[in-house]
């Protein structure tokens, strides 16, 4: 009995980096077969759901960061732009997407909320003024303000000044052209175009077993839970993109190059209010400033969120621990994750990160009192009652080896490709989704040296900018500012008055 074929391309999990990879294959190669696998009964339930992110479009507009401040109290804008970059290059696939047909309309995954810095304090106020300075010029930060009149910082966000106390020295960086992205919504229009144009996509198939085979496939184990019944599939090319559970995936698939690599699991929750009165005085994406061991996506910040045409706010998050890397998944995952090459780098990162431990100490013993007290930092007149606490997403930290300190821990994404190009996956965490799309280009280009040359046409046409940069092109980087924006019904760029 003949064999069936091999699938040319399998998509583990459910999220926007499956959705993305399978969309810019499905655009390339249309006649490549495509398959995904989603453990749950509906993609985009775990990191990629509304509710499990801050659904920032991170452009690094408002988040201190990707613009550190030196010990000399220097700033340096070349992280920022690279991330802004990068986040142009989504932009403008999205909004290839949407002129084709491939998307629906726009606002059901992308809309205009702008992006604020707010700090206090002389120390933070000097350094958000020099982290200004060091941007407003920049082609790709149009239209960034800065004020440190709180009669000012009161037109852009009433809720951040009312009932403040007068003495407080505050300051606050505005751009009105950031954004709020519904990830949970873009990934299920791209894999509904998707399956549209051939791909296929298994709800509750469980992929359990990874095994590279004699003729250059990968074997894919496949638990379907309903039923329990099992299956093998051959695939050309894997990609796991199965969020906090690709650790364990690219484990099992015995590649050397995963080997020295954990990962730090971190929780998270957030304040939530729908009450229409509060949400009518606030919309922006307000970024503070990280306290003393507080990893990067623990950064506080006072959201508008926009989800199913409905708006909203959210506070947080709230950092916490569980052993689990999936919101969905068992306390077993962090143990079961440890081998023999990535120990001692998971001890080194343990040592050498006591900030972050006590931190987190912190974070697990705040009852709802502090949570509440934190946000009136932000916001003096939140009341009790307006507020009710939800839980996010887990957040998979890279560990890795490093020759120095043993081990380090790395906030960011990390993709893993086997020698030969067969497989993929991706580890870590934000800026993650913002950026899924020059993610999934660097994949393909690791992946496919042989039929990337052929594709890169295809790709300038979805991607005008592709192999090139934006912010040194004054006139191109304005260019393709106002054609995404026109196309995803997004504010174009205006210079900030002084």
């Amino acid at each position: 009995m003949t064999s069936p074929a091999p699938i040319d391309v399998v998509l583990i999990g459910g999220g926007i980096m499956s959705a993305t990879l399978g969309t810019l294959i499905k655009q390339l190669q249309p006649d490549w077969t495509i398959r995904a696998y989603e453990r749950l009964g509906d993609v985009a339930q775990e990191s990629s759901n509304p509710w499990n992110n801050a659904g920032t479009g991170h452009a690094a507009l408002c988040e201190l960061n990707y613009m550190p401040e030196g010990k000399d109290g220097a700033v340096d804008p070349a992280k920022a732009i690279s991330i802004n970059e990068q986040f142009q290059v989504s932009r403008q696939l999205w909004s290839h997407l949407v002129s084709t047909g491939a998307l629906p309309e726009p606002s059901s995954f992308i809309n205009t909320t702008p992006h604020m810095t707010f700090v206090h304090g002389r120390k933070n106020i000097e350094y958000l003024r020099r982290r200004h300075d060091a941007l407003k010029d920049q082609p790709l930060f149009e239209g960034m303000e800065f004020s440190d009149d709180p009669a000012k910082i009161a037109e852009w966000t009433p809720l951040i000044t009312r009932r403040r106390n007068k003495r407080q020295r505050i300051a606050a960086t505005r751009i009105e052209s950031g954004t709020d992205v519904d990830f949970g919504s873009l990934t299920h229009s791209m894999f509904a175009d998707l399956t549209k144009r051939g791909g296929e996509l298994y709800l509750n198939h469980q992929v359990t077993g990874l095994k590279r085979t004699k003729d250059g496939t990968w074997r894919v184990k496949v638990l379907n839970g309903v039923g329990r019944t099992r299956s093998e599939v051959h695939a050309r090319f894997v990609f796991v993109g199965a969020g906090g559970g690709a650790l364990a995936l690219l484990q099992h698939s015995g590649i050397p190059e995963v080997q020295g690599f954990g990962g730090f699991p971190i929780s998270g929750q957030f304040l939530k209010t729908s009450n229409p009165a509060v949400v009518a005085q606030h919309k922006a994406k307000v970024y503070g400033k990280a306290g003393v061991g507080a990893p990067p996506m623990s950064v506080p910040h006072l959201d508008t969120r926009v989800v199913d045409g409905e708006t909203s706010l959210l506070f947080g998050p709230y950092a916490g621990f569980t052993p689990k890397f999936l919101k969905t998944s068992t306390w077993f995952d962090l143990p079961f994750s440890i081998r023999w090459h990535n120990i001692w780098p998971m001890l080194a990162v343990a040592f050498h990160n006591f900030d972050l431990m006590k931190y987190l100490i912190g974070e697990l013993a705040a009852d709802r009192r502090k949570k509440m007290n934190a946000l009136r930092e932000f916001m003096p007149t939140a009341k009790d009652e307006d507020w009710e606490l939800i839980t996010a997403g887990q957040r998979v930290q890279v560990m890795k080896k490093d020759e120095k300190a043993g081990g380090v821990l790395q906030f960011g994404t990390e993709v893993i490709t086997g020698a030969d190009g067969t497989i993929a996956g991706l580890l870590g965490a934000s800026p993650g989704a913002s950026t899924a799309v020059p993610i999934m280009l660097d994949v393909l280009k690791r992946c496919f040296p042989t039929e990337f040359p052929s594709w890169e046409p295809k790709l300038r046409e979805m991607i005008p900018s592709f192999g090139t940069t934006l912010n040194d092109k004054p006139e191109v980087a304005a260019a393709s500012l106002a054609s995404t924006a026109a196309t995803l019904g997004l504010p174009t760029p205006q210079k900030a008055l002084v």
